[in-house]
């Protein structure tokens, strides 16, 4: 029950301030002095930034100032580069954030207001409800029913109640009632920063597709050391010159190392966290969207999630009289007191739904009592939190003729278990309870208690119990749930209903929203009874699970992975955090989430609409295909840079080193923005999301993924290395063969980039998908490309002599030759796929 006042009017902005100066931030982790200092920390340590350093040391020494100067304009353009990179994906990693921090709310002017947890201070007052993380060090000022886990500090498991004068203490979990508390220790200075316990500086574990890219990248940096080591021996065994036999080394080396593919990596993600944000789904951790695209089994809680967030009670079954009573409606003196008793065993001040909908109805039934005076007319004598399995409540109020009511409500199960009517009683009450839960109604039991000692029972049951009748709610399907579930089917996704509530009830709301397997069923009390095998094999043919509680729900997660399902787990209360930590993707409410549930998750849904899960899904698939398209091209333009570097030194050609770092670095300015700017740009493909989800071990760094990419390259490789064969076998000057030889890697790349905007669709109709990022960056390879060919001054910094527009007119062939391959290739899938 929320407090309805506390006896302080809460700091003023001035106390505040002064507070915060003299206490400082309520936050346990310690940020960089300097983002940028970082940043340009790790831009200065990349391998390729120590790669063209060096063989500007090397140009310098061999007197070539113009190579030199365009070397230091090259490290300032990828210092520069990668430098925007980071900025673009820290702001949007501090802008989501900014998003999932925690709220707490205070008491500041006199009014109730919601601040950021790093912005409480020292004086605030605070109120803390169930299901939310103590965010301070504080002395308890009210507290209603109030008990929390402290074991984060204590090891002790069971809950300890609190009462006012008691202190809270940061980090530890409210796990029933609310109280207000007086801030008096922020930071580093509460118990949980004085034993240097932060909980916001937990480690992330590395994705595996993370890991694969770390290993890959770590091989091709050993292949580029070990390719140095050989072409410097073999240039220095050949010329005696070492200066030389350096610079040729650095420059194939600098060809081998893809150091496009993490930069690429974690722009996709921190950008598609970004974009997934705006969409109404926060991501805590970018590397979670990787996952998004390989969901294959959705469990989802009922109320509030695939049901509209309201409730209204529609059927009254009054016990005396076996009748039932539609509201709103006339009521007997039995059935009102029915509606009276659902009423008193409900909060003052309540914030769950039912409870809600059973106070609306009350205050229609009974129009003369002033619901805004119920605390003080109907004043609270003890309160039994909801307990049990199948859970109940109950609340002891002194009416104003001094009656003392008790007052007892939840599952018919437990109502029955205390009330022990006749079983004939029995039998009719459960076949009503189970014809309004086939209508879809949430039915609750309702009881009056009574008790015979002074001192009331330590436990709710122990009261003498009589049964006064039913409550259904009504609480129908969202209006777009049945769009969103078929959307998911669609998507190759299992969805599975999982709820605290009767089966009859589950089965109906998944038959209204056409789950398919709607007829299947499985309760939390025969999870618990199965063994591992039985529930594995269960749990995969079973689309509704009714009667579910904490333990059943974490058991059926692990089944679910068990058979090698990705799964995905929506939750709001604080009983949902194991599952939720279990699942793959963890999805908390947004709205009626408790703290502890979002921290327990990956994902959350700011609107509480499922339907953004299928927008966050579709992103996820289409940022996945993105970064393999990224990734495809990446290491399809490196074979040729690599091989026309190695091939004519290792085969003796006449003219065996072509090309220089500056030759490599422009290719390199031209690789970095494309993949990670570019194709993270591009739109989704067409039917993503009327495809199976990706296999988890799926990678595109291994098997056909992989060798596609490897034959892209060695396409190109074929046509660069045999324009550069032709045109010295013809007698051409070095200078001619080396810009025939660029324009045809330049050209390759530039229609690389066109044909990997689809793996399945011909360019033909992917020319006419609007992306002005990846076209611009078409256009100006072309233009730089122009530029050194054309320009004298570009022209003879890059050795470059004129040739004609017809043996550019060959170059352009070889490239089209050397790419176009596998646009055959795609047609000729795509003729399988329709036969």
């Amino acid at each position: 029950m929320l407090p309805t006042s506390t006896p302080t009017t809460g700091l003023t902005d001035e106390a505040v301030a002064n507070s915060r100066v003299e206490y400082g931030q309520n936050s346990l982790s310690i940020k960089a002095r300097s983002g940028l200092v970082v940043i340009l920390k790790e831009v200065f340590t990349e391998p390729m930034f120590l790669l063209l350093l060096a063989a500007c040391a090397l140009y310098v020494g061999l007197g070539q100032l113009a190579e030199s100067i365009t070397l230091i304009v090259a490290l300032v353009l990828v210092a520069t580069i990668s430098i925007y990179q980071s900025i673009r994906s820290d702001r949007a990693l501090d802008a989501l954030r900014e998003l999932t921090q925690p709220r707490v709310r205070v008491r500041r002017h006199g009014e109730q207001v919601g601040v950021l947890v790093q912005e409480l201070v020292v004086g605030d007052a605070v109120l803390i409800a169930e299901g939310e993380r103590v965010p301070a060090d504080g002395i308890i000022s009210e507290a209603n029913d109030y008990s929390v886990d402290e074991s984060i500090l204590t090891g002790e498991s069971m809950s300890a109640a609190k009462k006012p004068g008691d202190g809270l203490f940061s980090g530890t979990i409210t796990v029933s009632g609310s109280a207000w508390f007086t801030v008096s220790a922020v930071g580093g200075q509460t118990k949980l920063g004085q034993i240097g316990h932060s909980l916001a500086t937990i480690p992330t574990e590395k994705t595996p597709l993370q890991r694969q890219i770390s290993l890959f990248v770590g091989q091709m940096a050993w292949i580029g050391f070990f390719a140095f080591a050989l072409v410097c021996g073999v240039n220095y065994t050949r010329s005696g010159d070492w200066v030389t036999a350096l610079l040729f080394g650095l420059t194939l080396a600098m060809s081998i190392l893809p150091e496009e593919i993490p930069v690429a990596f974690s722009s996709f993600m921190a950008l598609g966290a970004a974009r997934l944000s705006r969409a109404g789904v926060l991501t805590k951790q970018p590397q979670t969207v990787e996952s998004l695209g390989s969901a294959t089994v959705i469990c989802t809680d009922k109320t509030g999630t695939i049901t509209q967030e309201g409730m209204s009670v529609r059927q009254l079954y009054d016990g005396t009289t076996s009748k039932l009573v539609s509201l709103p409606g006339e009521l007997s003196y039995t059935a009102q007191s029915v509606l009276a008793y659902a009423r008193w065993a409900s909060e003052t001040t309540p914030f769950d739904p039912m409870e809600k909908a059973i106070i609306e109805a009350f205050s229609t039934a009974f129009a003369d009592i002033d619901p805004t005076t119920i605390a003080d007319t109907y004043p609270m004598l003890h309160e039994y939190p909801l307990a049990g399995t199948p859970p109940m409540m109950t609340h002891v109020r002194k009416a104003p003729t001094g009656e003392v009511i008790v007052a007892g409500k939840g599952a018919v199960e437990h109502i029955l278990a205390v009330c022990h009517p006749e079983p004939a009683k029995v039998d009719q009450i459960r076949r009503v309870t189970q014809t309004l839960s086939r209508d879809g109604l949430r039915v609750l039991g309702v009881a009056r208690g009574t008790y015979l000692t002074p001192n009331f029972p330590a436990d709710q049951d122990g009261f003498s119990w009589s049964f006064l009748g039913l409550i259904a709610l009504e609480n129908p399907p969202k209006p777009n749930a049945k769009a969103v579930i078929q959307a998911f089917v669609d998507a190759g996704i299992q969805v599975k209903l999982i709820t605290g509530d009767f089966s009859e009830t589950a089965q109906a709301i998944a038959r209204q929203t056409g789950l398919p397997y709607a007829d299947t069923l499985l309760t939390g009390g025969q999870i618990m009874a199965m063994d591992e095998l039985t529930l594995r094999q269960q749990a995969g043919q079973t689309a509704v699970f009714a009667r579910m509680f904490p333990e059943a729900k974490l058991r059926v997660v692990n089944a679910l992975k068990a058979n090698g399902e990705i799964v995905a787990m929506t939750g709001d209360g604080v009983n949902d955090g194991p599952a939720l930590k279990a699942a793959h993707i963890g999805v908390a409410m947004g709205k009626r989430g408790t703290e502890v549930a979002r921290q327990a998750a990956s994902l959350v849904l700011v609107d509480d609409d499922l339907g953004n899960m299928v927008e966050a899904i579709a992103q996820g698939r289409k940022i996945y295909q993105n970064l393999k398209k990224a990734i495809a091209y990446i290491v399809s333009i490196h074979i040729p840079i690599i091989l026309t570097v190695a091939v004519p030194l290792l085969a003796n050609w006449r003219w065996e080193n072509l090309f220089s770092p500056i030759h490599v670095i422009f290719l390199e300015l031209v690789m970095g923005p494309t993949c990670s700017i570019a194709f993270e740009n591009e739109p989704a493909e067409p039917g993503q999301m009327q495809q199976p989800p990706r296999r988890a071990t799926e990678t595109f760094l291994a098997g056909r993924e992989l060798g596609r990419s490897i034959v892209q390259g060695l396409g190109i490789s074929g046509a660069v290395l045999g324009v550069y064969y032709i045109a010295m076998q013809q007698g051409e000057s070095v200078a001619v063969v080396r810009t025939l030889v660029f324009a045809t890697l330049v050209l390759s790349n530039m229609l690389l980039t066109l044909v990997n905007r689809s793996f399945t669709q011909s360019i033909v109709k992917t020319i006419r998908i609007p992306n002005p990022i990846l076209f611009l960056m078409v256009g100006l390879t072309f233009g730089l490309l122009l530029a050194t060919l054309l320009v004298p001054a570009t022209r003879q910094l890059f050795g470059f002599a004129p040739v004609s527009a017809s043996a550019l007119g060959w170059c352009g062939l070889a490239a089209l030759i050397g790419v176009g391959w596998i646009e055959l290739y795609k047609a000729v899938r795509l003729t399988k796929a329709t036969e």
